[in-house]
């Protein structure tokens, strides 16, 4: 149990001491929870950032039928616009989060801590929506990549009857749902806990402000 959690058991104890504890001693410590937990945030940012380059040099260097895919995929400007979207989002949040770190390292203001764990919460909400949408893009253009750049595949599709096509968009929807909801899971996991700490402090911070 941390200090902050015996704190508001004297706060129950006795409620004419508590604004004398968040003067002194409430704001010191959600000040440094606040701090250390967008700090380990940008940690995980920059862990799932060199995660995925990875995921994506390793079977370029490690396969030749992959990196010969991969330079064919790269003539379609579409496939160079979303790879650098993605680049330059991932390196933007890795960013706006180091910035939301050093404000909250700084700040000497409840209320200007309180406005940057929102701006952190946005920032968060907003990277994880981008890569859902970006999922939910990404398979079915693969499929659309994969039907007009391997013959093989486009000749398969094409002497496809119309209940096999159906069943190939229904797999590509289920595929797509599937991906979507376990990435959704991944980030709710990973942000999620850290998140809700965060939550915690801006509602402890609101208390002090009344």
């Amino acid at each position: 149990m941390d200090e902050l959690e015996l704190l508001k058991k004297d706060w129950n104890k006795d409620k004419s001491d508590y604004k004398n504890y968040s003067d002194t001693d409430i704001y010191p410590m959600l000040h440094k929870k606040s701090s250390s937990i967008v700090k380990t945030l940008f940690y995980i940012s920059i862990a799932e950032f060199a995660f995925w380059i990875l995921v994506n040099i390793l079977p370029y260097l490690l396969s030749e039928k992959y990196r010969e895919r991969l330079e064919t995929s790269y003539e379609n400007p579409l496939f160079v616009g979303l790879s650098i979207l993605s680049l330059v989002v991932i390196v933007l949040f890795i960013y706006l989060l180091f910035k939301s770190y050093k404000a909250i390292s700084i700040t000497d203001s409840a209320k200007k801590l309180m406005e940057s764990i929102l701006r952190t919460r946005k920032v968060i909400k907003y990277y994880v929506i981008f890569n859902l949408v970006m999922i939910f893009i990404s398979i079915p253009l693969s499929l659309y990549f994969e039907f007009n750049e391997n013959i093989e595949f486009h000749d398969q599709v094409e002497a496809m009857n119309s209940t096999q096509t159906i069943v190939l968009y229904a797999v590509t929807v289920l595929v797509t749902g599937v991906f979507l909801l376990v990435f959704w899971l991944f980030y709710k996991l990973l942000y999620g806990i850290l998140l809700k700490r965060l939550n915690k402090n801006y509602d402890e911070l609101k208390k002090l402000e009344v």
